[in-house]
């Protein structure tokens, strides 16, 4: 197990009580007095940490908060039609945590991170190499790094503890983990909203090559989206005129964060501990990078 990563206090928010924390987000319960006392809701708070090689580094990127939860508040309304979501409002949250925060429906998550994959990269394609299949899923011979597969795949894995890493399943693990109308509508439904989601993209010069869904119940045991949705951290969105089979395709993304920390540039040996702090130029084009991606995909700004 790796150790779990070091994430700094949540701050304190009037009419809200701190639940827990991620590497990224902030959950909160309403508190006895405040204007959402007594609803069964959640406040998820998407915070600018960025996380890599399962530390959360020292040094944010500025609006990246904002960046997740308007795309994911963006997504949510172009996918409604197909499974409802948790998104209450994004308005009527705290002010110091404003644009970067969503009111959600509590839901019982299922344990299952539902991956869809149109194309193979990643531990997919590590995957593929060794048994020609993915998550059990058998896949024609030939594939390379991007290879757009055949018709998009249902490649779920197993959440793990916070620092560890999630572990790719078959379907029939997740028929033992959820049963199986459960987890044939879970497929159903991932594979549903990708199609969607790829559609959508393709429209605006963007491949979106994988994502994962986070889905749930809803106090009347329906199907309910959760979490965030069609970001740059649970998504592999690459523009359409740089890929080709066969070669790494450039990702709006952290990519600059990871390629700077394993240069020479960085100095870090990653079994020395943690990372140390990004350069400015780093913080800059990551930043531009996830705000390409929200205007790439939405037609507008953001509106910082």
């Amino acid at each position: 197990m790796s150790p779990a990563p070091i994430i700094p206090p949540a701050p304190a928010l009037v009419g809200w009580s701190h639940v827990s924390s991620g590497k990224v987000r902030d959950v909160y319960a309403p508190a006895d007095e405040g204007p959402w006392a007594g609803q069964d809701v959640l406040l998820v708070v998407a915070s600018d940490r960025i996380s890599a090689f399962d530390y959360v580094l020292s040094t944010p990127v500025p609006d990246k908060g904002k960046v997740l939860t308007a795309m994911s508040a963006w997504w949510f309304e172009q996918l409604a039609d197909i499974v409802p979501n948790h998104m209450v409002s994004v308005t009527d949250v705290p002010a110091e945590v404003a644009g970067r925060a969503m009111v959600c429906r509590r839901l019982d998550m299922y344990p299952v991170e539902c991956v869809a994959r149109g194309y193979l990269t990643g531990s997919g394609l590590v995957e593929y190499r060794a048994s020609r299949s993915v998550c059990g899923v058998a896949l024609p011979e030939g594939l390379v790094e991007a290879s757009r597969l055949p018709q998009p795949v249902f490649t779920p894995a197993a959440k793990a503890a916070l620092g560890d890493h999630d572990e790719n399943v078959s379907f029939a693990r997740v028929v033992e983990m959820v049963g199986e109308p459960t987890a044939t509508a879970l497929r159903e439904v991932t594979l549903a909203l990708y199609s969607r989601a790829a559609e959508i993209a393709r429209e605006r010069g963007i491949i979106l090559a994988d994502t994962k869904f986070e889905l749930g119940a809803g106090a009347d045991g329906a199907l309910v989206l959760g979490d965030e949705v069609l970001t740059p951290d649970s998504s592999r969105f690459w523009p359409a005129d740089e890929w080709a089979p066969g070669q790494v395709t450039p990702s709006f993304d952290k990519q600059f964060v990871r390629d700077w920390l394993t240069s020479p540039a960085s100095g870090w040996d990653r079994a020395s501990g943690e990372p140390p702090a990004l350069p400015e130029q780093v913080v800059e084009r990551t930043r531009a990078r996830y705000l390409e991606a929200y205007e790439r995909l939405t037609g507008e700004p953001l509106g910082l």
